[in-house]
């Protein structure tokens, strides 16, 4: 018993041999016959220290277990002892050589470094724990050196190995994925702010609504009034954007892409953002031959049949000349998955800075291929969302997914979307922080043009008529905004007016002034 209180006891740690001897004694190396051999790197003294500094005083374990995991640790023995240690004070026990001896008697792993006494020796060698953090540290950034070791390894018996099944380009993604899978491990982020550092944050974002032109704190989309209602899209938030087909949405979504990006290189990077665009329907050149038209005023359908004038072509070549200098990066790769979306997102932030993200459409994103996912679409569009949601908030840039809604749309009188009307999963409405739906009215009304009834008289059917007539060229050109759920501010309508020749949206007012966007 006196031994034993003799091993436990800080003031007796003279008598323990230094950390590196008694290791050295368990782990004798031959690195010295192979002067070819290089160990990976490791802290062996850095992992004692800290888990001697855990065991001395269990409270230093709260600065370091949100970022360090037991599998971080180079010797597997180390893994287990943190690992117990976390244990036992999660379950709000104390963790000590004494409490955790019984777990390790006939542990193969301990028995190599000297048993269970090896507890005592790591906690009796302790001096301070001032140094916990930085030994937490110095192991995390060595446990990624050897990661970064391992990666580099398999790309290169990869790239050796000539496989069918799989391309350099998914080496290529499958190793991005894995690098930034690598950086994101245990990252010290996130914990408590004061409410002093969330009310300056705040009140930076509430001078900057204020200096703007149009109040807009966020990336601005070019639309007056919608700008308004929205405030601009703001950092971290997951914006949905649905309708049916025909009624624009492609088209709402490249016009607020391309209208941010646009106002992000005419101030010189003070108002909007440099957009990526992932289109998983259309190509990225009849993305741009929309972008074209609009920017030169010239038809679409001119465009495509190659009927325009000298003077069209001339305003064609113009627009493509001043278009170049415009930050929107388009990827219309189809069928990709939200791995790949959020790789290539930071790729791009990385080299050339992204302030949007704009994806149509989710339903054809693919999920990580797990076989539950993959048997359940429900669960499937339900990773998706969460995917953007994480993305927006890790990149801290608004994110706006266009999505499809559910046919029940066009069974019910109004044909106007609710939430309820959006397909496949109640989790898009729920991850989402804005939920807008494109509506134009026009759309049904040219297709419900009313004949004459059995037994209606010919006076009634003419004002029957003369009323879808009036209220046809009443919505002609007209569509809606309609915000069905914001987060951070309120839910309404937002006319916009809609020019199909040039597939257009712009602000309402526009169309009664005579002005040209």
């Amino acid at each position: 018993m006196n031994s034993k209180k003799q091993l436990l006891d800080p003031a007796n740690s003279q008598d323990i041999p230094p950390a590196v001897d008694f290791m050295d004694q368990a782990m004798p190396s031959d690195t010295d016959a192979d002067p070819h051999y290089r160990e990976l790197p490791n802290n062996i003294e850095a992992e004692q220290g800290l888990l001697g500094a855990l065991m001395a005083d269990n409270r230093q374990l709260e600065s370091v277990s949100d970022f360090l995991r037991a599998n971080q640790f180079f010797l597997p023995s180390h893994q287990r002892i943190y690992d117990a240690i976390n244990i036992l004070v999660e379950r709000g026990q104390s963790a000590t050589p004494v409490t955790l001896k019984g777990y390790f008697e006939k542990d193969e792993e301990l028995d190599q470094v000297g048993g269970t006494s090896y507890l005592a020796k790591l906690a009796g060698s302790v001096v301070s724990v001032i140094n916990t953090l930085d030994y937490a540290r110095n192991i995390y950034e060595l446990h990624l050196k050897r990661e970064l070791i391992s990666l580099g390894q398999d790309v290169v018996n990869e790239s050796y190995t000539q496989s069918l099944e799989n391309s350099v380009s998914d080496t290529i993604e499958v190793t991005e994925k894995r690098l930034f899978e690598l950086a994101e491990q245990g990252e010290a982020k996130g914990g408590f702010q004061t409410l002093r550092e969330s009310v300056m944050t705040a009140l930076e974002i509430a001078e900057i609504a204020y200096q703007s032109d149009g109040h807009v704190s966020g990336v601005s989309v070019g639309l007056t009034d919608l700008d308004k209602k929205l405030g601009g899209m703001h950092k971290s938030d997951l914006l949905i954007l649905a309708g049916r087909p025909s009624m624009g949405k492609t088209a709402l979504a490249v016009n607020m892409a391309f209208n941010s990006a646009k106002k992000f290189a005419d101030t010189g990077g003070k108002e909007g953002a440099p957009v990526a665009f992932f289109s998983l329907e259309m190509s990225a050149d009849q993305l741009a031959s929309r972008i074209l038209a609009d920017h030169a005023s010239v038809s679409g359908d001119t465009i495509r049949k190659g009927t325009f004038s000298e003077e069209d072509f001339r305003r064609f070549a113009q627009a493509a000349n001043e278009l170049s200098q415009i930050p929107l990066y388009i990827d219309d790769t189809p069928a990709l998955s939200i791995g790949a979306v959020r790789t290539r997102a930071r790729r791009l932030k990385r080299q050339h800075g992204l302030g949007m993200l704009v994806v149509d459409y989710l339903q054809l994103l693919r999920g990580s291929g797990s076989a539950q996912s993959q048997q359940n679409r429900v669960l499937e569009v339900s990773e998706i969302t969460r995917g953007l949601k994480a993305i927006a908030k890790e990149l801290e840039i608004p994110v706006l997914a266009l999505s499809q809604l559910s046919r029940g749309v066009e069974q019910r009188e109004d044909k106007r979307p609710m939430l309820s009307d959006l397909r496949e999963s109640g989790s898009i409405e729920q991850d989402a922080d804005v939920v807008m739906f494109v509506y134009r009215e026009e759309y049904y009304l040219a297709r419900e043009e009313p004949g004459q009834r059995a037994n209606e008289s010919i006076e009634k059917f003419h004002e029957r008529y003369e009323q879808w007539s009036q209220r046809l060229q009443e919505r002609a050109n007209v569509a809606e905004c309609v915000i069905g759920k914001q987060r951070h501010g309120p839910i309404g309508i937002v006319e916009m007016h809609f020019d199909p020749q040039y597939i257009r949206f712009s602000d309402l007012a526009k169309k009664f002034s005579g002005g040209e966007e």
